[in-house]
């Protein structure tokens, strides 16, 4: 056991006092023998003066060590929750205890210091630069901003400094450099500038460099290309220009060489075959030009990939030797001729991506050897020729991709042998024959798209049986006959496009059974008879178009989709009055053209017959013709006031219909990003081998947008995946930009997005998984099943909701409005740890103070009363909602019940003074101090005033919730670990602390009990809230 620290304390002091005589005649000096009592050597005569300046530096090293860490701790924000016990004075060994503190067991010299992924903001302290014996500093996933200090040169022993993931700014220090132990370098996912320092090349035992996700500008240093040690090099995504180095391949022991997506130039060094020892080459999303060498084939790489580039001329059939490889990537560039025969030979390959070139030919049959194959993209391209049958012989693969070609002949019934296959692309090719029933085989596949082709015949009702499609596109073809009933029995289907074919018959009324689908599209076909009833039953429809068809009877039945967004009914024969109510008057006129019989809005037509006209008798002629003279330019004032509007709709719904073409036209393959180590090493595949291709039985939700789904990753570690029920209505350039963003978000109180994979195949989001549900669930689960909340637990749930929108509201950049803050979406960790979930639907805030917003966003019970009325939105917004959660944590109730309003409920109770009578059972046997739960109250009226003006930000909400949880006034210690998070008091609080202060008779930082203020005293104040809220 170290010894205690009264003694440490007396050791110190006698080892100072040593030092202090050292200087004696003899050159050394004695130390008193009470020393001999703490177990320590004693060294007399020469020599002794250098042990007894050894011993006095360890002691220096204690005694620097505790408050080097506190000084560290001062230049961080958000630390005195994260690390609460970093406290005292600094005395060893307390300090070895210390959260992310390990010490050396011999000298308590503090050895490694691991503060990642604990949100702290603020800067690195210079301090670190004083722990000479540190070996391993990890900072990574935190706030930390600011630059890296120079003094961290001085940690004369760090082996490993990992500062990834914050948003650390300026050059990388040449301080660096001086590190000669260090051996991995990590800065990855920051925003640093300048150069990459040529310095780095003199630290001899660097093995790992990760410089990735920066703003680095320059060329690669070449001094770097010669280092022996060096196994990881990863420069992708920065800022990058030059050449790549003919030098590169002297890195003798490097395996990991990534440059993607930087702005390099030229062409490949014709060396690269002496790269012998690397195992991952990515060039990709760069400007490289020229052939690819020849002698690339010399590699025994696992990944190679080559993608988005200027590459030219022909793929090196050399490449068919590489038999290592895993992954090859040469998309997206200007290669041309066939693809090579010898690819046959590549039987351990897994992806082979080609598409996006200028290759000719035909497809090889020898591409089914390929038998470990999962992903083959060969679309967008000049191919020519049959689909071979070999590729039958695939039976691993997800994904086959052969669109935009020149492809021939027919289907062939061997495709239904790929039993794993998810995904069948033969878009835009000239394919004939018919669609072979045999497809049916493909019980996995969720996407299956065969338009603009030259298809004939019928829909095979075997198409019926692939109850996983949630995607069948066979537009633009010759197919006839009528629509198969069976096509209803596809209950996971999202979009269903059978435009521009020669279909016959009615709409089949089984249409109704289609509980998921959100696009119909029948257009361009000759099919009679009425819209089924049940289609206007489908309340995920957002698309529906039935243009140019022979379509009898009226539009009644749709005016029950609600959430029906884009709709073409024109040049059909519908008759009747087409109706305003539902607000079914948002289509553009264009909608309904060609149908002589319909009349409307549009039209300013009353909708009367000529008949009706005759029923007046000719004696009021006059009295007709005079009224419709003013109805006629009444109407034409009306118009003139209404045509910059209608014409304003009709161009919003047309640019609406061409960013759904665009998105349904998509051919993106279905790749994994990963954007959190959690999901490292895995790829999409993984995914859907674990989850049973997204199989009903990893179902563990349904939300309005998505349905939910768990997967157990490699790690044991779960998450939540969302497979989204329609594609956004941005481009897919731009919903990936925002998921990079919402990715790069952390919070303790945030749920974090780990991947995402867009696709036709599904577009999916993976999230943490929270193992207590949400809090709806918690507090509105049936009696058998809800779980009892403390008042302790429900503080703590209120603060981390808290604290999670106020760092979107004020610490992101650029900040974030939720948009739709609910009970449903704050989910609870197994501890019951708040996070909010689903900030991925808010948009970026502009400069401008307000945004407004072209749809109403949010949850019946929870939007802004100003939101639902202006369409104009801010950060307030998100605190009347929130307001709203608080008293659904008060209440244990619904915020709408059997049309019970619960706003409007505690707002009249507070009126009454009987607001206590409202608060949950659960609550009143576990809340000690029930003037906690009355100020509870009053702060979520105040969230919730009429006026967006007067309600608190989040950070005051914050600052007031760390009032009711602190620590009582009592002998027991503080528990600051069980809080999220706290925010320091405004500078500068608003007048609604004001107004708390006032109310309490004091500080609205006392926590001191009181339980004698009644009802009335209490919320005296609520006169203004309710005022405000009623008018």
């Amino acid at each position: 056991m170290p010894p205690p620290r009264r003694l440490l304390g007396a050791l110190a002091a006698l080892l100072l006092a040593a030092v202090a005589v050292a200087d004696s005649d003899d050159g050394g000096y004695s130390l008193p023998a009470s020393l001999a009592s703490f177990g320590l050597p004693v060294h007399h005569g020469a020599g002794s003066s250098a042990s007894a300046a050894a011993c006095a530096n360890s002691v220096y090293v204690l005694a620097v060590s505790g408050r080097t860490l506190l000084e560290i701790k001062k230049s961080f924000r958000n630390a005195d929750n994260a690390l609460h016990d970093w406290s005292g004075d600094g005395a060893a060994p307390g300090y070895c205890s210390w959260r992310g503190v390990l010490c050396d067991d011999a000298t308590f010299s503090v050895a490694v210091l691991n503060l990642s992924g604990l949100d702290l903001g603020g800067e690195i302290s210079p301090a670190f630069g004083d722990l000479k014996s540190v070996v391993s500093i990890d900072l990574k996933s935190n706030e930390l901003s600011g630059q890296i200090p120079d003094e961290i040169g001085d940690c004369s022993s760090l082996k490993v400094l990992n500062l990834s993931s914050n948003n650390l700014e300026g050059d990388i220090p040449f301080s660096i450099s001086k590190l000669k132990h260090l051996e991995s370098l990590i800065l990855k996912n920051n925003q640093l500038v300048g150069v990459i320092p040529s310095t780095l090349s003199q630290l001899p035992n660097l093995k790992i460099l990760d410089l990735a996700q920066n703003k680095l500008t320059g060329e690669i240093p070449r001094l770097i290309y010669w280092s022996e040690i060096l196994q990881y090099l990863g420069l992708r995504s920065n800022l990058l220009e030059g050449n790549l180095s003919p030098d590169m391949c002297q890195l003798t022991g490097l395996w990991y060489f990534d440059v993607k997506n930087n702005s390099l130039m030229g062409t490949i060094p014709d060396t690269i075959g002496n790269c012998t020892s690397f195992q991952v080459l990515d060039l990709s999303y760069n400007q490289l030009t020229g052939e690819i060498p020849f002698n690339i084939g010399f590699l025994q790489v696992a990944t190679l990939s080559l993608q988005r580039n200027k590459f030219s001329g022909p793929i090196p059939t050399v490449i068919g030797l590489m038999q290592a490889l895993a992954v090859l990537d040469l998309s997206l560039n200007q290669l041309s001729g066939p693809i090579p025969s010898i690819f046959g030979n590549l039987t351990y390959t897994e992806k082979l991506y080609l598409q996006g070139n200028r290759l000719t030919g035909s497809i090889p049959p020898e591409l089914g050897n390929m038998s470990a194959l999962n992903y083959l993209d060969l679309n967008d391209n000049n191919l020519t020729g049959l689909i071979p049958p070999e590729l039958g012989k695939l039976t691993g693969l997800f994904d086959l991709n052969l669109a935009n070609n020149k492809l021939e002949g027919p289907i062939p019934d061997d495709i239904s042998s790929c039993i794993n296959i998810i995904s069948f692309n033969a878009h835009g090719n000239k394919l004939n024959g018919t669609i072979p029933r045999s497809l049916h085989n493909l019980q996995k596949m969720t996407d299956l798209n065969l338009s603009s082709n030259y298809l004939s015949g019928a829909i095979p009702i075997e198409l019926g049986r692939i109850k996983n499609l949630d995607t069948l596109d066979l537009s633009c073809n010759k197919i006839a006959g009528s629509i198969p009933s069976a096509v209803g029995s596809l209950e996971h289907l999202l979009r269903l496009n059978l435009s521009k074919n020669n279909l016959v018959g009615y709409i089949p009324a089984e249409f109704g059974n289609l509980r998921s689908i959100m696009e119909i599209d029948l257009s361009n076909n000759h099919l009679h008879g009425l819209i089924p009833q049940e289609v206007g039953m489908l309340q995920n429809l957002i698309l529906l178009k039935l243009e140019s068809n022979n379509i009898t009877g009226d539009v009644s039945s749709l005016t029950k989709c609600f959430s029906l967004s884009v709709l073409n009914i024109s040049y059909n024969n519908l008759a009747g009055v087409v109706p305003t109510d539902n607000n079914f008057s948002r289509f553009s006129p264009d909608s309904f053209l060609g149908n002589p019989g319909l009349c409307g809005y549009w039209r300013g037509s009353s909708c009367y017959s000529s008949s009706h006209a005759k029923r007046f008798s000719v004696s009021r002629d006059v009295i007709i013709g005079i009224a419709s003279g003013g109805l006629v330019i009444l109407l034409l004032i009306l118009a003139a006031a209404c045509w910059p509007r209608n014409r304003a709709v009709s161009r919003e719904l047309s640019v609406s219909k061409q960013e759904i073409h665009a998105v349904l036209s998509s051919n993106v393959p279905p790749k994994l990003v990963i954007l959190h180590m959690n999901m490292a090493l895995h790829v999409y595949d993984d995914i859907m081998r674990m989850t049973e291709n997204l199989s009903e039985k990893h179902i563990i939700g349904y939300g309005a947008s998505s349905t939910v789904y768990k997967c157990v990753l490699k790690n044991c570690k779960p998450v939540a995946i969302k497979k989204l029920y329609s594609q956004y209505p941005q481009s897919v350039k731009e919903f990936e930009t925002e998921l990079e963003t919402i990715g790069s978000i952390k919070h303790r109180n945030l749920v974090s997005l780990q991947a995402y994979s867009l696709s036709p195949a599904g577009n999916l989001l993976f999230y943490d998984y929270m193992e207590s549900g949400s809090l709806w669930d918690v507090l509105h689960a049936g009696s058998s099943k809800k779980t009892k909340l403390d008042w302790e637990a429900r503080l703590q749930i209120a603060l981390g909701a808290a604290q999670g929108l106020a760092y979107l509201h004020h610490d992101c950049s650029p900040r974030i409005i939720h948009r739709d803050v609910k009970s449903k979406n704050i989910l609870l960790d197994k501890d019951y740890v708040a996070h909010l979930a689903d900030f991925g639907i808010a948009k970026s805030l502009c400069i401008s103070k307000t945004h407004t917003s072209t749809y109403v966003m949010g949850t019946i019970g929870y939007i802004d009363p100003e939101y639902a009325r202006t369409s104009r939105l801010n950060e307030k917004s998100d605190v009347y909602s929130y307001g709203i959660v608080l008293l659904e944590l008060l209440t244990g109730k619904k915020p709408v019940d059997n049309e019970c309003n619960l706003h409007h409920l505690i707002l009249s109770k507070a009126a009454d003074n009987t607001v206590m009578e409202m608060v949950d059972p659960d609550i009143a046997d576990t809340c000690k101090d029930l003037d906690e739960v009355k100020r509870m109250f009053q702060l979520a009226l105040l969230c919730s005033k009429r006026q967006p003006l007067d309600r608190p930000t989040m950070h005051d909400v914050v600052h007031v919730l760390n009032s009711v949880v602190c620590p009582e006034p009592a002998p027991k210690p503080a528990k600051p670990a069980q809080l999220p998070g706290s925010t320091q008091p405004s500078t500068g609080p608003s007048s609604y602390i004001n107004e708390y202060v006032s109310l309490r008779g004091g500080s609205a930082l006392s926590c001191a009990n009181s339980s004698s203020a009644s009802d009335a005293e209490l919320f005296l104040k609520f006169g203004e809230a309710i005022s405000q809220n009623t008018e």
